[in-house]
């Protein structure tokens, strides 16, 4: 074998793990955005039942936000403590200016 051929097995080869590499890092760091950006952070506020569907209660927050709270066993019109994601509220913020 060649000294030449030799070299450009070499070079290919690191070619590919660097690639290889880069890959991995847009990949994880793709993945660590999604996450921070997808995982809920919930806070226990009192929220009023407005109506019960078939997914389960809906309720509005006292700053006007609708949230499903799953099933439940209140009424509309009552005021329950339920687990409400302060993202989903952050993002709806963002798409509705008159708020």
């Amino acid at each position: 074998m060649s000294a030449i051929n030799k070299n450009s097995k070499i070079s290919s080869n690191k070619n590919f793990i660097y690639i290889g590499i880069g890959i991995v890092i847009v990949a994880a760091t793709l993945f660590a955005y999604l996450m921070w950006y997808v995982a809920p952070a919930e806070n226990i506020e009192l929220v009023k039942i407005v109506a019960i569907t078939a997914d389960g209660c809906i309720g509005e927050t006292f700053d006007g936000y609708a949230v499903n709270v799953g099933k439940c066993n209140a009424q509309p019109g009552e005021i329950i403590n339920a687990l409400v994601d302060q993202k989903t509220k952050e993002r709806a913020a963002l798409m509705n200016p008159t708020s």
